[in-house]
């Protein structure tokens, strides 16, 4: 049972667990399941709590109206928290993820163009081809048990090359996608420490060699395009290097680095965290599975899937959806420092407190999501009752709104299409119910194995209609 939203005086304290040892039991039980133990302090106490971890004031939100006014209305008063940008700071540099105040809001404002609904349109393409050359390259077999998350990271890591570098995948790009895991683990392990170590620390061996593989992809193509004799390809990096600060100077070498370093980890890690989570869905509920699977089969008619099509294709964006209500890419936003009180919820949350925001908690509320355990792609329908604003918040809201949420959903589609023209998606026998954990991103705790079954009626790659698209 839900507690309600409490209504208190703005001198007063919300409910929360009491502050023992510092603060640290609760500091661990967030460490070891940060999704499940603010669940269980939301049921337990309600939309506002507070906690006490040192001298951190920490206050999290769940309620949609709270979540919403946090991040649109008081946007101004906040900024990220220190530790959370100084752990991202190490591997972004000062990218538009990192910086603050007119910093970001310069950032923001080039880099807007690059990821609007047109470009978006143009990179289409090359999702396509990406997606459809990795499915050709699967063993010719009428039934596959594969790694399902591996599978999908391989596919938006080629679909981030080619978009952001005009590449292809190699040997290079592969240690990149190990790489892009053990940052992602060894970011949220830093969250609870004050300080991080330095890279040369020994135990720091697989951050450093993670580090190392990064830049070299990274800085490669950055070298390789500096020195290209010609016109360049029509690609992400070459509208970074178009882009100019409004002193007019371009963008340096570094300044370069750090933004396609933000471009290639949020740009395929996400997409295949999403995949990963909705093969799971469609293997978990063969129903939808069907009625997806009906609806691309009737829409494209074994042709090869393009932008036009999407809108075509409501019931498949659906499944997408709830997928994203259950298992977003990104279930806690970053922590955020107040700079000056905020009234909300009846509180005055004073200047310096810590506020948490977890939409991956407020889209499995029963109250705005009835059997909000289940997967119900109807919740998105059309003609169904509306959810309230701020419930569902897959990309975040606001001024920090996720900026290639566009392109995120453009390449989970037309993926999720190509992956239903070829199979039928089914969990092998036996296995478990993949557990979530968070590393930064929402990812399977173990190795999500899925079975796919070759459709006898599905397109042979190579004679799918790709000249039609």
């Amino acid at each position: 049972m839900h507690s309600q939203t409490i209504a208190t005086t703005p001198a007063a304290l919300p409910p929360g667990p009491p502050c023992r040892f510092f603060g640290f039991p609760e500091l661990f039980r967030l460490g070891r399941d940060y999704l499940g133990h603010l669940g269980r302090q939301q049921r337990r106490y309600g939309d506002v709590v507070y906690m006490r971890f040192g001298s951190y004031r920490d206050y999290s939100f769940f309620h949609p109206e709270h979540l919403r006014e946090l991040l649109l209305g008081s946007h101004e008063q906040m900024i990220r928290w220190e530790r959370a940008t100084e752990v991202f700071a190490a591997v972004h540099g000062h990218s538009v993820l990192v910086a603050e105040g007119a910093a970001w809001s310069e950032k923001r404002r080039m880099l807007q163009p690059g990821f609007g609904p047109k470009r978006v349109v143009g990179f289409a393409a090359a999702m396509v081809a990406a997606g459809s050359e990795g499915l050709a390259s699967w063993p010719e077999q009428a039934q596959l048990d594969l790694d399902f998350e591996q599978a999908m990271t391989h596919l938006t890591m080629d679909v981030i090359l080619r978009t952001l570098f005009s590449s292809s995948a190699t040997a290079e790009a592969r240690l990149a996608e190990d790489a892009v895991r053990v940052l992602s683990i060894e970011g949220m392990r830093e969250m609870y420490w004050p300080k991080s170590a330095p890279l040369w620390a020994p135990w720091k061996a697989g951050k450093r060699h993670a580090m190392k593989a990064l830049d070299g992809l990274i800085r490669g193509h950055i070298a390789a395009r500096r020195g290209l004799k010609g016109a360049a390809p029509d690609d992400l990096l070459n509208m970074l290097m178009q882009l100019r600060h409004e002193d007019g100077q371009a963008l340096s070498d570094t300044e370069l680095r750090d933004e396609c370093m933000t471009i290639f980890l949020a740009g395929h890690e996400t997409s295949a965290a999403a995949l990963t989570w909705w093969g799971w869905c469609m293997a978990a509920n063969p129903a939808a599975a069907a009625l997806a699977r009906a609806e691309v089969d009737r829409v494209l008619a074994g042709r090869t899937p393009c932008f036009d099509d999407l809108a075509a294709l409501p019931y498949l964006t659906q499944t997408i959806k709830e997928t994203l209500r259950l298992y977003p890419a990104a279930p806690a936003l970053m922590s955020r420092r107040t700079t000056a009180a905020i009234e909300i919820a009846g509180l005055t949350v004073p200047a310096g407190a810590l506020i948490r925001l977890t939409p991956g908690v407020t889209q499995r509320d029963p109250r705005w999501f009835p059997e909000p355990e289940s997967f119900k792609p109807e919740r998105f329908a059309a003609d169904a009752a509306e959810i309230p604003r701020g419930a569902y918040l897959p990309f975040g809201a606001g001024p920090r709104v996720c900026l290639g949420s566009h392109f995120a959903q453009t390449e989970i589609s037309l993926i999720a299409a190509l992956l239903l023209q070829r199979f039928e998606l089914q969990r092998i026998p036996g296995s478990a119910a993949p557990e979530p954990v968070l590393h930064i991103t929402l990812r399977p705790k173990q190795a999500l194995r899925l079975r796919l079954l070759r459709r006898a009626d599905g397109p042979r790659d190579g004679e799918d209609g790709r000249s039609q698209s």
